[in-house]
């Protein structure tokens, strides 16, 4: 009788140690979640700041000549 007592009572103490293991894992993994979680809030804030630039670029960039009557082609141009 006093065997399996003393059984539980090490199943239970290894319950315990268990059960602070996972919670400091956890702590562990909340808080390289928050830091990822800003990191990637942070790359997105570059990715749309870097997409609004390339956008005011193209806008700069000239229009092609339309293909039409009067517009030589690069072949044309060349000869």
């Amino acid at each position: 009788m006093i065997s399996e007592f003393q059984d539980l009572s090490d199943k239970i103490a290894r319950l315990a140690e268990l059960t602070q293991s996972l919670r400091r894992e956890n702590a562990t993994l909340r808080q390289t979640n928050a830091i990822l979680s800003q990191e990637n809030l942070a790359f997105m804030e570059r990715l749309s700041e870097a997409q609004r630039r390339v956008e005011a670029l193209l806008t700069q960039i000239p229009a092609a000549p339309s293909s039409g009557a009067g517009a030589a082609q690069p072949d044309e141009a060349a000869q």
